[in-house]
């Protein structure tokens, strides 16, 4: 159940189908665990108050916008989440909620883990 600050954050991103998150059936649709992971560390950064929601907003319409510029629209490449975890890192940093540096190497140190 969401709260009233995640019901607003999630539904502010239902205006246009560019910005809005996937959907099934009515209901946030995530294809893979690191994307509701993702989305719940926006809202709970901007929640927290590390960033404004619509900072968040804006940077994720810019990102999408950014990505089309230089791919064609039906590339089969697009990924609404990889541009939600890049606007993301883009807030953060913004905001001094890690430098990055720190991100570049915790990034590294999470693709590099030994199974």
């Amino acid at each position: 159940m969401f709260t009233q600050f995640e019901h607003f954050a999630a539904t502010s991103l239902m205006g246009s189908p560019e910005e809005a998150p996937p959907r099934q059936d009515g209901h946030l649709h995530f294809a893979r665990d690191w994307e509701k992971l993702a989305f719940g560390v926006a809202i709970a950064l901007s929640k927290q108050g590390h960033f404004e929601w619509e900072a968040f907003r804006q940077t994720l319409i810019e990102t999408i916008d950014e990505w089309e510029t230089i791919h064609s629209l039906d590339d089969p490449e697009w990924d609404y989440y990889q541009c939600w975890l890049t606007a993301l890192e883009k807030v953060a940093v913004e905001s001094g909620v890690i430098a990055t540096g720190e991100l570049e190497a915790q990034l590294a140190q999470l693709l590099d883990c030994k199974h």
